[in-house]
């Protein structure tokens, strides 16, 4: 990649609100929570922030409907480094999540993807019009299957090198992997893709056309799979864990900017960065704000 890319995050935006639970909710069940924060989120918001703090010049191009959270979503963007194109849908509402959150850092989320899901293929390829050769797409499972397919085309045609997180699951994802550059998923995620786990899912996933696989094993670590090299296995970096919101987004985001910002394919010195900046935010409860600021990823992407 040149020392100039320019990366363009396609996907969500929403607002995030967190409630504190002793235990996950079973169905049925009713139980006593405490709102802890309310703060920007979505995949692709919170990969683009992330990206933009880095001083990777990135843009964020994601829709809204026409409703108050609109602006929430508007306001908290606007002191983030992040070139921002909110597309505004009529009839549509803003995404928002719930994510409840449990005293030992796990949490389960639910997002709405009405906004996100309704963004047209020619809506979003027009954000592309600027993008050259060289330059960072970057994708998650978000937007619908005719909006990913025909950016992933856009992207092959302009030669724009394409990374993408399958979250949440489709069952068409299959058919993307032809068109995709680097591809970053957890572990269950890459069970349920390929039948397979770790070494073996990263390996069905080269085959299948990816040209790097990213897999991250919580406290085991990463994995970065390239085609015609060796498997690396990169540590996970020790830290106490507070709320793993939004730390796979961190990780993605850090690893992609590490490279594109030293002008190299994607490394495993870029997957360090990743999870030295995903263990600062595991650490910290909240989505927008418990990221790494502008000076700690500069001292990260330093080492």
């Amino acid at each position: 990649m040149p020392a100039t890319v320019r990366a363009y995050v396609i996907g969500n935006v929403c607002v995030d609100e967190t409630i504190s639970v002793s235990t996950m909710p079973e169905a049925g069940a009713s139980i006593l929570g405490r709102e802890e924060t309310r703060d920007l989120g979505g995949k692709g918001a919170n990969q683009a922030v992330v990206m933009a703090r880095t001083g990777l010049s990135t843009a964020l191009v994601a829709a809204v409907g026409e409703d108050f959270r609109a602006q929430t979503i508007h306001d908290q963007l606007v002191p983030e480094p992040v070139d921002a194109k909110l597309i505004a849908l009529a009839g549509h509402s803003s995404d928002f999540s719930i994510i409840f959150t449990t005293p030992d850092g796990e949490n389960a989320v639910i997002t709405t993807t009405d906004s996100a899901g309704s963004l047209s293929p020619d809506e979003a390829i027009a954000a592309l019009d600027t993008a050259t050769a060289g330059d960072l797409m970057v994708l998650q499972g978000n937007l619908s299957e005719a909006t990913t397919f025909a950016l992933l085309e856009e992207a092959r045609r302009r030669g724009l090198v394409t990374a993408f997180n399958p979250s949440p699951l489709r069952p068409y994802f299959a058919r993307f992997w032809p068109l995709i550059d680097i591809v970053f998923l957890n572990r269950g995620e890459a069970e349920r893709l390929t039948g397979s786990s770790d070494i073996a899912a990263t390996e069905k996933l080269l085959q299948s056309g990816v040209r790097h696989v990213v897999l991250t094993l919580g406290g085991d670590g990463a994995l970065l799979a390239s085609r015609g090299a060796e498997i690396a296995s990169i540590p996970a970096v020790a830290t106490t864990a507070i709320d793993t919101t939004g730390a796979g987004d961190t990780f993605m985001a850090v690893a992609l900017a590490s490279a594109a910002l030293r002008g190299v394919e994607l490394d495993t010195r870029a997957i360090g960065h990743a999870a030295a900046a995903s263990a600062l935010t595991v650490s910290r409860r909240g989505t927008r704000s418990a990221f790494p600021t502008g000076a700690e990823l500069g001292k990260i992407l330093a080492g």
